[in-house]
């Protein structure tokens, strides 16, 4: 994994992130590291409101309309 200064990051800040591989970055302050910047995966982020209007939700959906006693006593 790369590593990279504090400063020279905040000079470049935005070169840097458009040209972020998988591995990340680690950036360092006087050769200890500070922080990691990772890229974001977008995974299924695009499926979010995609059945919108196409799923009709019918009847109660928190419950599985069974009664149910624990068998306490008050």
């Amino acid at each position: 994994m790369n590593t990279i200064e504090v400063e020279t990051f905040q000079e470049q800040c935005l070169e840097i992130l458009e040209e972020l591989d998988a591995d990340g970055l680690i950036i360092t302050k006087n050769g200890k590291p500070i922080a990691r910047v990772i890229s974001y995966d977008k995974g299924d982020s695009d499926l979010i409101g995609n059945l919108w209007h196409k799923v009709k939700v019918r009847g109660d959906i928190f419950t599985t309309g069974l009664r149910w006693d624990s068998g306490a006593q008050s």
